[in-house]
């Protein structure tokens, strides 16, 4: 277990420590050694991203839920954190627990992108586990998968012990119980594994063999036992009683991609867009009930503080009562100015009237995804919107006040031609239009299509490298306008993404290789390193490109034939050649059934029809206006222990939060994107405690400063606390000058004799500071008011701080120890009172 003071070691000087602290707002943080069956949820990408994703935290509340269980996290460090874990020799841990990731039963890589599993093999290295399943032994966790890349896992297959097809919340369950019946046999892991393959859902790729003929071109993939030769999804019929969304979710105390409290409200879609991989992997369509939508979204808001909440699905305009479910929704919302957010809405399902629901509170981003320029294209991808509804939903928008509107779409699509990337241009240029008379910009987002498996185009190749750049440089030479900001996918990263999605088993030496050159990080591009995969690929003798480019026929094998998302390949291979028509294909939701397999029409009912009857109405007042009275109050807060690794904007939102958490009646900002009036003092530095820190807030209502940090106290994470409140007076005088009083511990006692005798005679000394605009001077005797012991290995220090002139401890060592400036950096500062400077 990593010890607080290994940790300490390990997070000065780190980007963003917070990413590795834990403690998040209802952070489970079970007993490690009461449970008896234990599972490290890993995410292969940073912090930021895979605490963005809803599946993670649906997984860990449902495996904590589970007696005698108990589900941990760890993400990717980031290569400066990765390089400390090296060089101090600790093996990679689990944010909660600080366990060692080779202590845990399980450890389960969700798999969302192919360009994630360099990362894989980097948390598998610094865990000390094998990379290899055949390599490990008893002292090894299963290593285990799922996610969208499952459907094709073959290029990573060598890696894992087994992978969870289709959704886990069930299969987890069983495995659990069938690794505590295996455990108590004393059998092998050849034997738990024999055991598992039985479940549904769950693929054993050692349990299967490809072949190849003499070119090297896959001729199929045998199984090895009789009665296991294909694995199917496994699908949950009904999402609010197999997969309940938790009421006290994660709340992260870092700033992170989709920072907010994201609501689950359907699973599936029969849009039927062919290049489409979710689309088709996901279904059948399953809804959640509106009402228990409503009760979760109250629940987990107060519970989290989060600012805004989103409706996820694939295709939210979808969701059968939508309207009544938005309109609930979003009157508890208003009144806890909390914005609401759609971020997979169709031309066609967005109306007016949700757009003004939405900009009720905060107007979110505002996103329109045409995919394809042209309608004789968005015919072959089968994505049926019309022209005219985009632009009026355009209109409306910009009517409604979005100043920003964003266009995706692909190129490269199959039978793209020159004259579909024109109808991108005359498209883009039609919106930009609409939007001068509001002064609004349009930003255009191109990426290049990728094929993928299980979809109607995996048979079909990706373009060339020459042919991408090609095909941008003609856009970003058309889309040359004041207002228009384009922005593009790599071609690289994308060439790298159709390779993996499509590969077989050759590649998972070329993916080792890569990791072992330094691929770090793909999907992002500043860390893509292009010449380590190309050098991968050459030295297992085959091409990035050749694999992404790659055509397959009707007859021949594909990589993942023995494994099945439920559609049905014949389905697939009708709809490729529909594609190839323009032939359209309807939303069996609404028309008739299309066959693909997904589901009986018995045991899925993807329609709610009957509507609830309307909640209860939430008790919170109403929002006071902005001429009503307020109250302030000054917050006086201590900011210690591992809290001292949060930035200022991390507090600040820490604070935010935890103010909205308290039920305090807080004021809010006016205008689109309110904020809590909470005002900050002068920011306090990544590393430093303090005992001093003030904030101030208003409220609407008087509340009895012992109250108040009373509920402040009751849900603020570990290391903050409130000290005091008081009033604020109105019209008080802040002082020109302060006294500031530092504490600085864990010195050696011969550091601490040098700095107080230099002290006494330090007036020659100067003091530097670095600042954006140069460097700030000032003599060590006006800024240094007193250096005094408290223990053998302490001292405290005041410092003079002007309305301009700040330094910091550091600068004074800096000045008075200049050959102990290493040393000066371990020790322990905190802030412990300011005071005003008698002039």
């Amino acid at each position: 277990m990593v010890s607080n003071s290994l940790l300490d070691q390990l997070l000065t000087d780190i980007e963003r420590p917070g990413r590795y602290l834990g403690g998040e707002i209802h952070a489970r943080g079970k007993s490690f050694e009461e449970a008896d069956v234990r599972f490290a949820l890993a995410f292969p990408d940073v912090y930021e991203v895979g605490m963005s994703h809803l599946g993670i935290q649906l997984l860990y509340h449902g495996l904590n839920d589970m007696e005698g269980v108990l589900a941990d996290r760890v993400y990717t460090p980031w290569p400066d954190f990765e390089q400390r874990l090296r060089e101090t020799r600790t093996s990679l841990f689990a944010i909660e627990s600080r366990r060692p990731l080779k202590d845990f039963d399980f450890l389960g890589f969700s798999l969302q992108y192919e360009l994630s599993y360099t990362n894989v093999l980097t948390m598998l290295d610094l865990a000390g586990i094998p990379l290899h399943s055949r390599d490990r032994d008893a002292s090894s966790p299963f290593v285990i998968a799922g996610g969208p890349c499952a459907y094709n896992p073959e290029p990573v297959a060598a890696f894992f012990d087994l992978i969870i097809l289709g959704e886990g919340e069930e299969v987890l369950a069983e495995l659990t119980q069938a690794y505590r019946d295996w455990k108590a046999s004393r059998g092998t892991r050849r034997e738990f594994l024999q055991g598992v393959r039985h479940i549904k859902g769950v693929y054993v790729p050692s349990f299967f063999s490809p072949h190849y003929d003499a070119s090297g071109r896959l001729e199929g993939v045998d199984p090895l036992y009789g009665d296991y030769t294909h694995v199917k999804k496994r699908v949950l019929s009904d999402l609010d009683a197999q997969s309940p969304l938790p009421e006290r979710p994660l709340v992260p105390l870092v700033e992170i991609v989709h920072d907010r409290l994201g609501l689950e409200i359907a699973r599936g879609c029969t849009r039927g867009c062919r290049f489409c991989q979710a689309g088709f992997v996901y279904r059948p369509v399953r809804e959640r009930r509106p009402d228990v939508l409503v009760q979760k979204a109250r629940r987990a808001v107060m519970e989290t503080g989060f600012e805004e909440v989103s409706l996820l699905s694939l295709s939210t305009g979808d969701y059968c009562q939508l309207g009544w479910l938005l309109h609930t929704v979003m009157r508890d919302m208003e009144r806890r100015r909390v914005a609401l957010s759609f971020p997979s809405m169709r031309v066609g399902t967005l109306s007016q009237e949700l757009m003004e629901c939405i900009r009720r509170v905060r107007k979110t981003g505002f996103t329109v995804a045409p995919e394809a320029g042209s309608g004789r294209l968005r015919s072959v991808i089968n994505k049926n919107i019309e022209e005219e509804d985009l632009y009026q939903t355009v209109r409306d928008a910009y009517g409604l006040g979005w100043k920003g509107i964003k266009l995706y779409f692909m190129m490269g699509l199959p039978t793209e031609t020159l004259e579909d990337l024109e109808e991108i241009v005359r498209l883009s240029l039609r919106v930009w239009q609409l939007g001068k008379p509001y002064r609004a910009a349009v930003h255009v987002a191109v990426s290049t299509f990728v094929p993928k498996p299980m979809t109607p185009f995996q048979w079909t190749g990706q373009i060339g490298r020459e042919e991408m750049d090609r095909r941008l440089e003609f856009l970003k030479e058309r889309l040359k306008r004041p207002g228009i900001r384009m922005k593009w996918h790599s071609p690289d990263l994308s060439v790298m993404e159709a390779a993996l999605a499509r590969g077989d088993r050759r590649l998972a030496k070329v993916v080792e290789s890569a990791w072992r050159k330094g691929a770090r990080f793909d999907a992002w591009d500043e860390h893509f390193q292009r010449r380590a995969w190309d050098e991968a690929f050459a030295e297992c003798g085959l091409s990035a490109d050749v694999e992404a480019q790659r055509h397959y026929g009707a007859s021949d094998p594909l990589p993942w034939d023995h494994l099945s998302a439920g559609v049905l390949k014949s389905y697939l291979w009708a709809e490729w050649q529909k594609a190839l028509n323009g032939t359209r294909t309807g939303d069996c939701r609404w028309e008739s059934c299309s066959g693909c397999g997904a589901c009986d029409g018995i045991h899925v009912a993807p329609r709610l029809h009957d509507a609830p009857p309307p909640p209860v109405d939430s008790m919170a007042p109403p929002p006071r206006g902005a001429g009503e009275g307020l109250f302030t109050y000054t917050l006086h807060y201590a900011k210690k222990g591992r809290a001292r690794f949060f930035g200022q904007l991390e507090t600040n939102r820490i604070m935010e939060r935890a103010v909205r958490r308290s039920g305090l009646p807080v004021a809010f900002t006016q205008g689109y994107h309110p904020h809590a009036k909470i005002s900050f003092r002068e920011a306090l530095p990544v590393g430093m405690e303090s005992e001093a820190e003030e904030a101030d807030i208003q409220l609407e209502e008087a509340v009895a400063e012992p109250e108040i940090a009373k509920r402040l106290n009751k849900v603020l994470p570990e290391g903050f606390h409130v000290l005091g409140v008081r009033r604020a007076q109105d019209g008080a005088r802040k002082p020109s000058a302060i006294r500031v009083t530092y504490r600085l511990s864990g010195l050696t006692e011969e550091l601490v004799e040098a700095m107080i005798t230099r002290s006494a005679a330090c007036g020659d000394r100067v003091v530097r500071k670095k600042t954006k605009r140069g460097c700030l001077e000032a003599r060590c005797s006006d800024v240094l008011l007193a250096l005094r012991r408290l223990e053998a290995t302490s001292v405290a220090m005041e410092l003079a701080e002007g309305p301009t002139a700040r330094f910091r401890p550091q600068n004074v060592l800096e000045a008075l120890v200049p050959e102990r400036v290493l040393a000066c950096k371990a020790c322990r500062l905190c802030k412990v009172s300011v005071a005003p400077l008698e002039e």
